[in-house]
C-alpha cells in the first residue's frame, strides 16, 4: 500500500486488456479503488473478480469512449458510488497502420474518434468533478509516435498522438494550479494495439517489429503509478519510456 495511492478513486478507460488492465491491477494492489471502463463486459468482469480475489477494490463499467453520454455516465456513476474521483486515465486507443495512399478513411475516422475525441470526452466528464473538489489528476496515454512521426504507415496515428500531447499541455496550462496533468508516451508495449491494422503488409511488418522490441504493459502501469503517487504539489507532466532496444 502507498499513502499517496491508497484510497484514490481511479477511472481507467480501455481497461479490458493491455496497459489499461495492467494499470488497474497495479493500482489496485497499491490500494487504489479502480473503475475499469471498456466495451468488453465479460473481460472486465473477469479482471474485477481477480482483483477482488486478491483483496483489491474494483468495479466494472461498460463504455464506448466514442459515445460522450456513456463516458459522462461512467464518471457520474463512479462519483455516486465512491463519493469522489481522483484520477482519470484516458487509455483507450486504436492504432491502424497503413500507407496514406491506401486512403483507409474509415480507419482514420476511428482513430480520431477513439484517440482524440474519446480522450476529450474523458477530460470533459472528469474536469467539473475535479474543479468542484479543487483537486484531480488527468493521465493521458500518448505514444513515442506523438513525439516523432511514425512513417510510412503511422502518419494518421501519429497525428492523433501529437494531438494528445498538445491537448495535455494546453490543459495543464489552463487548470494546472489545482489539477495535475500527465502525458505518458510509451514505445512498443505488449498489448492488443498492434493488431489494429487491416492492411496485411503493414500488420505483418508491425508484428515483426514488436517481436524484437516490446516491453510488458506492467512497465507502463508503474510509470502511471509514479506520477500518481507524487505529493499533491508535484505534477509529473510527461514520461517517455520505450524498450531499451527500440531505436524509434
Amino acid at each position: 500500500m502507498d499513502q499517496n495511492i491508497t484510497g484514490k478513486v481511479v477511472v481507467i478507460t480501455g481497461a479490458s486488456s493491455g496497459i489499461g488492465e495492467a494499470t488497474a491491477r497495479h493500482l489496485a494492489a497499491r490500494g487504489a479503488v479502480v473503475a475499469l471502463a471498456a466495451r468488453r463486459t465479460d473481460k472486465l468482469a473477469a479482471i474485477v473478480a481477480e482483483i477482488e480475489a486478491a483483496g483489491g477494490k474494483a468495479k466494472a463499467y461498460t463504455v464506448d469512449v466514442t459515445r460522450k453520454e456513456q463516458v459522462d455516465k461512467v464518471v457520474a456513476d463512479v462519483v455516486a458510488a465512491f463519493g469522489r474521483l481522483d484520477v482519470i486515465v484516458n487509455n483507450a486507443g486504436m492504432m491502424a497502420i497503413a500507407p496514406m495512399s491506401q486512403r483507409r478513411t474509415d480507419e482514420w475516422d476511428r482513430m480520431i474518434d477513439i484517440n482524440v475525441k474519446g480522450l476529450l470526452y474523458g477530460v470533459a466528464a472528469a474536469l467539473p468533478v475535479f474543479e468542484r473538489q479543487g483537486a484531480g489528476h488527468v493521465v493521458n496515454i500518448s505514444s513515442v509516435a506523438g513525439i516523432k512521426v511514425f512513417s510510412p504507415g503511422g502518419t494518421v496515428y501519429s497525428g492523433t498522438k501529437f494531438a494528445v500531447r498538445a491537448i495535455s499541455e494546453g490543459l495543464r496550462h489552463e487548470v494546472g494550479r489545482t489539477i495535475r496533468v500527465t502525458t505518458i508516451e510509451p514505445g512498443a508495449v505488449e498489448s492488443e494495439l498492434k493488431f489494429g491494422s487491416s492492411d496485411p503488409a503493414s500488420r505483418a511488418a508491425l508484428e515483426e517489429f514488436y517481436k524484437t522490441s516490446q516491453i510488458p504493459a506492467s512497465s507502463i502501469a508503474r510509470a502511471i503509478a509514479y506520477a500518481i503517487e507524487q505529493p499533491a504539489d508535484v505534477d509529473v507532466n510527461e514520461i517517455v519510456l520505450r524498450p531499451t532496444s527500440q531505436d524509434f
